[in-house]
């Protein structure tokens, strides 16, 4: 049974001759280019190629995605999409929050407020690494956070940033009829307005404690980690009846992980070098709504 994918690349200086270079990888494993198109809006250029991987094909989807990773020239970024996900009447995105939907961290800007900025983001980037447990992590980063005032709540608020086309990447899923959701390691009281202004289908994050006005330095309830981010993926996919197949989940960290691997395809936005080396497509550049160009919505 022959396989029908396709190759998507994207980059901000997307040249011939990169081009050139995935269809040389793509022949010399067998894979037939059956057509292939142009798109992008001058930020930057996408270039679909639809492909066929033959039955008797030595190399499989993930043979593919690695030989292909592994030519990539700087600046270019190749994802191999299954056409059977990308021509999904509905599909799920799900996304992480923190320096993926919203360009900042969102336990650092808090940690602002208490002075300890720069001790928390140390933190942050050890367990976006994978070097810390999340949980253990984020009880710690928390803890800085007690005796302030619940009003600083709102005054990072207005610090938070989409990322560069998150709002955009929303507005065409809806749009298309699929589904959107965000699971967070962050803070409900934060995420809440977000969720709200682009229309989220499902969101959680983690609740801060709030007693007599002030933060209390802990979080209510479970923990939204690692395994919580597949558990909701999986959750919310069969919720609306999707299967996993038809579903994309994009993230920057180790938390991410379970979720990306569970998801069709799993996406690493501008990660870190330990999510980059084990997703299914990479996105390098700051752009979000790429994505729509590797789901085809």
């Amino acid at each position: 049974m022959t396989s029908n994918l396709a190759a998507v690349s994207y980059g901000v200086n997307l040249s011939p001759g990169s081009l050139e270079g995935v269809r040389k990888v793509l022949a010399d494993a067998g894979v037939a280019v059956s057509s292939e198109s142009h798109g992008g809006d001058g930020r930057f250029t996408v270039h679909t190629a639809n492909l066929t991987l033959p039955a008797n094909s030595a190399v499989d989807l993930l043979s593919v995605r690695r030989l292909v990773a592994q030519s990539a020239d700087a600046g270019v970024d190749t994802a191999i999409v299954p056409e059977d996900l990308r021509q999904a009447a509905r599909k799920l995105l799900i996304m992480d929050v923190d320096s993926t939907l919203i360009q900042q961290e969102v336990i650092e800007l808090l940690a602002g407020h208490a002075g300890k900025r720069e001790e928390v983001a140390e933190v942050t980037e050890a367990a976006m690494r994978g070097e810390l447990d999340f949980a253990q992590s984020l009880h710690a980063r928390v803890a800085v956070l007690a005796g302030l005032p619940s009003a600083v709540i709102e005054s990072v608020r207005h610090e938070v940033r989409l990322s560069l086309g998150a709002a955009e990447l929303v507005a065409a899923f809806k749009a298309a009829g699929h589904v959107v959701a965000v699971v967070s390691g962050g803070f409900n009281q934060i995420l809440g307005p977000i969720a709200e202004e682009l229309g989220l289908d499902y969101w959680i994050a983690n609740e801060l404690e709030i007693v007599d006005g002030a933060l209390t330095g802990k979080v209510l309830g479970d923990v939204v980690d690692r395994a919580a981010k597949e558990k909701y993926l999986r959750r919310w996919a069969a919720a609306e009846g999707i299967s996993l197949e038809h579903t994309i989940a994009v993230g920057d960290g180790a938390n991410d992980l379970d979720m990306l691997g569970a998801a069709g395809i799993g996406v690493a936005f501008n990660a870190k070098p330990a999510v980059r080396a084990v997703a299914d497509a990479v996105i390098n550049m700051p752009y979000l709504d790429a994505v729509r160009h590797i789901a085809n919505v």
